[in-house]
């Protein structure tokens, strides 16, 4: 069971934050703040190691418990909560860059990794990344990096491999954006192929297919031979952000020692269907 001790704030008249430590008992006085511990009495704000609580209590009784835990900061932007947007940044005007997940009403897989960030003018910046999965999952159907092809003509399974033909009168275009490494799937519920490793668009010579891999223990056999077929590519190299009416945040940090955070930003633009 995970305790935490809550904080009354008489300013937002709410208990706006939560601290990983659980008393046996807890008392200010002469402007400290005192807790006490398995018979143990300890001064909190007492000495420059931050986030650290009940060390001594946790080594003479769960050697294997962490006295530490992390920083975590919960927020939300909701600037014109009508209109759809895409969060595309993250700034934090601080003296220290933090890690960041990011989701919103239609999607949940945004995050910043803390070693992302870059130093701009005292201010620590970094884009905004989607944690894409293989297969992917519902949720990762709107993002950008999802494209559709079309009906397959035919499709030729080898050991290990796949050729998927496409028709080349009527046209069906397999297009530029697509490369070596992405993940081909099938059908409308998205089923995972292979992983493409040729493309050929040569339609003077009557050749239009995509060539996969079809080790993966992820993939499952074509059933049939005019499948529906899309690609995803790499959600992280090819993010845009994350889409939605507004953003929930959440900032992480393992610090032990002092750090400041002044205020967060995002870049955002409309997202225009």
């Amino acid at each position: 069971m995970s305790f935490k001790t809550l904080t009354y704030s008489p300013a937002v008249q709410g208990w706006p934050s939560f601290y990983s430590y659980n008393p046996d008992w807890m008392i200010g006085m002469n402007n400290y703040f005192y807790s006490f511990k398995g018979g143990n009495l300890y001064r909190h704000s007492s000495n420059n190691l931050r986030n650290t609580f009940y060390k001594q209590w946790c080594d003479q009784h769960s050697p294997a418990l962490d006295p530490f835990s992390p920083t975590t900061l919960k927020s939300v932007i909701n600037d014109l909560p009508l209109e759809n947007k895409l969060f595309k940044t993250m700034d934090l005007v601080g003296d220290a860059p933090w890690a960041a997940t990011m989701t919103t009403d239609l999607q949940y897989t945004g995050f910043i990794d803390q070693n992302w960030f870059e130093k701009k003018e005292s201010t620590w910046f970094a884009f905004v990344r989607n944690n894409g999965t293989t297969p992917m999952s519902a949720p990762e159907y709107p993002l950008r990096s999802v494209n559709g092809i079309g009906n397959s003509t035919s499709v030729v399974i080898g050991i290990g491999t796949a050729q998927i033909n496409f028709s080349i009168n009527p046209l069906i275009a397999i297009g530029t954006i697509i490369s070596v490494g992405d993940i081909l799937y099938f059908s409308s519920s998205a089923t995972g192929a292979g992983i493409v490793t040729n493309v050929v668009q040569d339609y003077a010579a009557g050749l239009n297919y995509i060539v996969i891999d079809t080790t993966p223990i992820w993939t499952t056999a074509i059933p049939t031979q005019t499948e529906y077929f899309l690609f995803n590519k790499n959600s992280v190299a090819e993010s845009h952000g994350v889409l939605g009416h507004y953003c929930l945040f959440e900032l992480s940090n393992n610090y032990n020692s002092k750090v400041e955070l002044f205020a967060t930003e995002s870049e955002l633009m409309k997202s225009f269907p």
